[in-house]
């Protein structure tokens, strides 16, 4: 991923790059100069006046106030006051239609964008949808490209939207607890979702329209208390996290076993060390079926665990233990092996 100017420099780069800004100010610079010109033609006609009583005069004119103060214009003043009355009509009538047609070509181009995007969606497959592109959905889905992953964001707020498109990801505007919302993110061919908006109710809610969008989606929701927990698991989710429960336990962690921890995080990230640590799903007629815990192990891969479909772990599988379908395995070894593995079950 790219790499993208924050901060002051980047919404400064933005502004500047923005059309409808260019024109206001391209709109006061034009003004500004037919005003100055208006003041030195008013000051070198009329004899005797100063280049405040000129600017004075062409403000009046070009505003339309129709004041013409103490000074009375002849005959060639009078003329240079019809010729900027009729620029500055002329130029506000052009400058409503260029505005008119730049708002329109805005407009139509948001709707094209919006239309590819939603193509590159309608593309998409094993994808996963994140609701909420706060602190902790924006982690996620960094977390996730990361990884290689195709990810969907769901939000209500066009900032965040924005931002989530400024890191090349996919976005769909509005909110996730709509049925249309997650089909238009593609939610029936998704892998799985992450719900993590800033309201409780709606991460619940958003949950049982996705489960009832998907039964097979894997579901992950946001909490903000243990009672949260609770719901989002009646409501359909695969896993309810509390980012306090987990945040304080992650620190405990760190202080009574940093290196423990750190392995992990290495092994997990697949980026410090040419090892990982996965999970692999072993669907009806994949060829892991029927191999043993020791055929892996021949090949470099090391099962620490069997989560059965009881939801029981075998945590010490041996080597003669024969892997069956519906269960997932959890399995370390060289970063490409596994790949290679995941790729082909």
């Amino acid at each position: 991923m790219t790499t993208r100017p924050r901060g002051a420099a980047h919404r400064v780069q933005t502004l500047v790059h923005d059309p409808a800004l260019r024109m206001i100010l391209g709109w006061i610079a034009i003004m500004a100069l037919i005003t100055l010109v208006g003041a030195l033609g008013f000051t070198w006609i009329e004899d005797g006046w100063s280049f405040f009583d000129g600017l004075f005069m062409a403000v009046n004119v070009l505003a339309t106030v129709g004041f013409s103060g103490d000074h009375p214009l002849d005959t060639l003043g009078k003329l240079w006051t019809m010729l900027l009355s009729f620029i500055s009509v002329a130029f506000v009538f052009g400058t409503v239609g260029v505005m008119a047609e730049a708002l329109l070509q805005r407009a139509s181009s948001g709707n094209r964008k919006r239309r590819r995007m939603q193509k590159q969606i309608d593309q998409l497959t094993g994808h996963f949808i994140i609701c909420g592109y706060g602190r902790v959905g924006s982690m996620v889905a960094r977390e996730l490209t990361a990884e290689g992953h195709d990810v969907v964001v769901i939000d209500i707020d066009q900032t965040s939207t924005a931002r989530a498109a400024e890191d090349g990801i996919l976005t769909v505007p509005g909110t996730a607890t709509e049925d249309e919302t997650l089909v238009n993110a593609g939610v029936q061919r998704a892998r799985g979702l992450v719900t993590c908006v800033d309201s409780d109710p709606d991460n619940v809610y958003v949950v049982l329209t996705a489960r009832s969008l998907n039964p097979d989606l894997f579901i992950v929701g946001r909490a903000g208390s243990k009672e949260v927990v609770r719901k989002l698991r009646q409501a359909g989710a695969n896993r309810a996290v509390s980012p306090y429960v987990m945040g304080g336990r992650r620190m405990a962690q760190l202080a009574v076993r940093p290196g423990v921890v750190d392995f992990i995080d290495a092994a997990m990230s697949n980026t410090e060390l040419d090892f990982s640590m996965e999970e692999i799903p072993v669907l009806e007629g994949s060829r892991l079926v029927g191999m043993t815990v020791g055929d892996l192990r021949a090949r470099g891969i090391f099962t620490l665990a069997i989560l059965m479909e009881s939801s029981q772990y075998d945590h010490r599988p041996q080597d003669d233990r024969l892997i069956e379908p519906g269960e997932h395995l959890i399995v370390s070894g060289a970063t490409e092996t596994l790949r290679a593995i995941d790729e082909h079950v």
